[in-house]
């Protein structure tokens, strides 16, 4: 198993993934955390590009995205899972996820 940025591991619902280190690009933490679900679909996880499920959360604004990212949501745990994102990362990653939608 190998490991990057930070070196941590997490658990995201039974895959093991590398934690990313802090202040990546949004591209890069979305590539090592959120695409876990949402490039699948995992526990209903809007997929990444569509623009029909994103549409409500898009309504609700990109601050009410990063709170939710932030606290957790439904079956998504807070950050993630990925307790070492900062702020800054979380809403980079939510910026990219939008920008795939609009």
């Amino acid at each position: 198993m190998r490991t990057s940025g930070t070196g941590t591991l997490l658990l995201a619902f039974g895959t093991v993934v590398a934690a990313p280190a802090l202040a990546a690009s949004g591209k890069d933490v979305y590539a090592k955390v959120c695409f876990a679900c949402h490039d699948s679909g995992v526990a209903n996880a809007p997929k990444f590009g569509d623009r029909a499920a994103w549409a409500p959360r898009v309504a609700a604004g990109r601050d009410a995205l990063v709170e939710s990212v932030l606290k957790g949501k439904g079956a998504m745990p807070p950050k993630g899972g990925a307790s070492n994102l900062s702020k800054s990362d979380v809403k980079g990653a939510v910026e990219h996820m939008l920008s795939a939608v609009k």
